[in-house]
């Protein structure tokens, strides 16, 4: 038992050794939106789907960084707000559409994350907050969908 524990402990020193990359690219254009929804994509998204992660001092001890890198940088593989202008307008409608579906399912923000960060979690009031702004349901004079197709009445 005590060789197991001295060779974990040497693991464990040993691994905090290997480099991971913990990087907030240059913003080339954050995603336009009210404040109300800015809050929540900040509060919510933004540390995994942005080049604005806040980095956490566990994200800098192994091998709880390998986790974190590799969550932020899947995140903003498949959502970037703060390189919205790389997508075009329906990519970016369809982007907002799926981020409510995953919000509605409670598969996003992670659960691993909101453990950590309980701020971060998204009620139903937020989400109807989100909803009317995406329109998936019946807001369209505030949808940014009408907004873009420039069918605002």
């Amino acid at each position: 038992m005590k060789k197991f524990l001295v060779v974990l402990i040497i693991v464990l020193v040993g691994i905090q050794f290997i480099p991971v990359e913990r990087t907030n690219p240059p913003i080339s254009m954050d995603i336009d939106a009210p404040d109300n929804i800015a809050s929540i994509l900040r509060t919510s998204c933004y540390d995994c789907h942005s080049n604005e992660t806040s980095w956490p001092i566990y994200s800098y001890i192994a091998p709880v960084s390998f986790l974190v890198v590799s969550d932020v940088n899947e995140g903003r593989k498949h959502l970037n707000f703060s390189q919205w202008d790389k997508y075009n307008s329906d990519e970016q409608i369809k982007l907002l559409e799926e981020m409510i579906e995953e919000v509605e399912k409670e598969e996003m923000p992670l659960s691993k994350y909101t453990l950590m960060h309980p701020e971060a979690k998204i009620d139903q009031a937020k989400i109807k907050v989100l909803k009317d702004w995406v329109n998936i349901d019946n807001a369209k004079d505030n949808s940014l969908r009408y907004k873009k197709e420039g069918k605002s009445d």
